[in-house]
């Protein structure tokens, strides 16, 4: 594949000690050969007095319209050969991260995906192949190939999940993906799509029936046992994670 340029998207506001663990987890790669752009949203916490610590990233702090449009904006000044999204909180697994897979030697995949540390417990993806039922990793261990992305953008029309949209879209096209058998990232738990979990189902209600990725039988079915599937997780959280066969505690 040879040396491979990341672009390291981070979106923040008001969020100052999380950016501040993942400015340290990004400038403490192994691999230097990346650009790291942090789009904050015009933070008032005192997020921007620290921005002088972190001498190798593209700031534009100013205001927008909500998290995907500020990840918009971060793909479009993004000039890596891969680009991936580790937003405030949120942490590389490891130092060696981006050295391990730029030292892949599959042709240019289209996109190169991996495991995920949530809480207490390591998170193993699914394959691309189970999108229908969800995004089946975490955004932040995700690596697409910004050539393949090319003018696919995130749908600001969904608050929840533009990103699920945004990675259905991708996979209709682009379906070549290398799975990486180890953690990308430390997930930050407790974000929006978190707190909003029954809008985060219907987005994906809606993005696959807009996208015609299944029958309109499957994508209720997949959102009846989407919402099962969370109820287990509120009220028996072992039971969620071992019928998930992500039960391997850290």
């Amino acid at each position: 594949m040879g040396t491979i340029k990341f672009s390291v998207v981070t979106i923040t506001y008001n969020n100052r000690d999380g950016l501040s663990r993942t400015a340290n987890s990004i400038q403490n790669q192994t691999n230097k050969n990346y650009e790291w752009i942090i789009i904050d949203g015009a933070s008032t916490d005192g997020t921007q007095d620290d921005f002088p610590h972190y001498p190798s990233a593209t700031i534009i702090s100013e205001p927008d319209n909500g998290i995907y449009d500020a990840m918009n904006k971060g793909i479009n000044r993004a000039t890596g050969d891969y680009l991936i999204f580790m937003n405030a909180g949120d942490m590389f697994a490891t130092p060696d991260i981006l050295d391990h897979v730029n030292s892949l030697t599959h042709p240019n995949p289209d996109l190169i995906y991996g495991d995920s540390i949530e809480g207490a417990y390591y998170k193993t993806a699914r394959t691309p192949q189970h999108i229908n039922w969800g995004l089946f990793t975490h955004h932040q261990a995700i690596f697409y190939n910004r050539q393949a992305l090319g003018d696919i953008r995130y749908d600001t029309n969904y608050k929840i999940a533009a990103d699920y949209d945004l990675t259905l879209r991708f996979l209709q096209n682009h379906k070549n993906a290398m799975y990486i058998r180890k953690p990308i990232c430390i997930f930050e738990q407790g974000g929006i799509s978190q707190q909003q979990v029954k809008r985060g189902r219907d987005e994906q209600f809606i993005s696959r029936q807009k996208n015609k990725s299944c029958s309109t039988f499957i994508n209720y079915t997949v959102k009846s046992i989407q919402k099962l599937a969370w109820a287990i997780r509120s009220h028996a959280n072992w039971i969620y994670w071992s019928l998930k066969n992500k039960k391997q505690p850290l």
